[in-house]
Order: structure tokens, then C-alpha cells, then sequence
């Protein structure tokens, strides 16, 4: 996000507080800000009508972009969120592939066909007869930025053209 807004001086996280990962994000967010030198904020939805409260919140802190925590409630809202961040011309960022071609401008996260073909194979060869304290611990590796080029030119964004080559999919 930082590279695609090299100007912004702060970025907001929105977060679920009841998910279960939120401390984590959080925390990993403020090191990833402290480490550039950004200021970071930490706005909060888990209901519908605090995503609206959420986007007044931005609009008044000026904030540079906005990242998506990963989180089923939010996930499934990715639409809703996309449409207001256009509305609002705020750029965002989702963990999820769906997110991006819902709406929202980019996602970097680990590839979900990758994680279940790995499930496919652990249960495979459990039903073959492997003892599963037998298995080795494995985890998907795969991690993807995706940026939708609809929502750059809605939002008058130009992506830098080293980010471009660096993207896994551009979603015209």
C-alpha cells in the first residue's frame, strides 16, 4: 500500500474486535508502519451500521489507504467495503483473492486453492492409512497480489509499473 501511495503519511487497518485474529493483525500492522515511518490508526466494525461509522472516520483522518483485516465478517462484506472505499476514493488492500475481484483495489495473501489442495493431499493419505501424528506439519506458501485495474481507474490511480510486474493477476 505504502508503495502505491508513496505520499501518505498515515494508513488505517479495519478490524473485526470480536475476531479471532485481531491482535495479531494489529500488532503485525504497527511494526510493518513503525518500520516506515507511517502512522498507523486501528478502526474497529462488526456490525453493518459500524462500517458506515468506519468511513466517516477515514474521510476525517485523511488517511492514505485503507487495510482489510482478515476476518469472515468483514471477508463477506468485501463488496460493500470496495463500493464505499471507491465512494470515498480511498484505495484498499484485502488478504483475499475474491476481495479484489469484488471491488477492492488489491489483495496479498496466500492462495486458498493452494491451502485446500493441500487438505486434499493430508486427507488422501490419511484415507490410505497414514497416521495423521505421522504427517508432517505443511503450509500453503503461496502468496499472491492481485490489483484490479477497474478500481485503480475509478479511484485515478496509477500503479506503478514495477508493482504491475510484480503482481500474480491484474483484473481488468
Amino acid at each position: 500500500m505504502h508503495e502505491l501511495v508513496p505520499t501518505a503519511t498515515l494508513f488505517v487497518t479495519l478490524i473485526n474486535p470480536t475476531g479471532s485474529n485481531a491482535d495479531v493483525f494489529i500488532k503485525n500492522a504497527q511494526a510493518g508502519a513503525r518500520a516506515l515511518g507511517l502512522g498507523l490508526e486501528v478502526v474497529q466494525a462488526s456490525t453493518d451500521s459500524d462500517l458506515d461509522l468506519v468511513f466517516e472516520t477515514l474521510v476525517r483522518l485523511r488517511a492514505g489507504g485503507l487495510m482489510i483485516a482478515p476476518d469472515q465478517f468483514l471477508y463477506a462484506r468485501s463488496g460493500q467495503i470496495a463500493a464505499q472505499a471507491v465512494r470515498h476514493a480511498l484505495p484498499t488492500i484485502f488478504q483475499y483473492r475474491e476481495s479484489a475481484v469484488a471491488g477492492a483495489l488489491m489483495s496479498y495473501g496466500g492462495n486458498a486453492m493452494d491451502a485446500f489442495r493441500l487438505v486434499g493431499v493430508y486427507t488422501g493419505r490419511i484415507l490410505k492409512g497414514e497416521k495423521p501424528s505421522d504427517l508432517p506439519v505443511q503450509q500453503s506458501t503461496k502468496v499472491e497480489l492481485i490489483i484490479n485495474m477497474k478500481t485503480a481507474r475509478a479511484l485515478g490511480i496509477e500503479i506503478p509499473p514495477t508493482l504491475l510486474a510484480r503482481a500474480d493477476e491484474v483484473i481488468e
